[in-house]
């Protein structure tokens, strides 16, 4: 998430910048909100409409690379 103290606040934002930057096919999607663990279901965290859009994010992409 675009405010996700470990991601953001540890810097590993940076590195996923930097990796996006260095090839053309990587896009970096980031999400509203401050939580890490935001699709587990399982915790006060979970944010299902960001879980959700993920998911198909992730599907899409496995797809166009099978």
């Amino acid at each position: 998430m675009d405010a996700d103290p470990i991601f953001v606040g540890e810097g590993d934002i940076d590195a996923a910048r930097a990796l996006v930057e260095s090839t053309d096919a990587a896009e970096l999607f980031l999400y509203p909100g401050d939580q890490h663990y935001f699709a587990d279901s399982s915790l006060p965290s979970y944010d299902a409409e960001a879980a959700a859009l993920s998911l198909h994010r992730t599907l899409v992409f496995l797809h166009s690379t099978a």
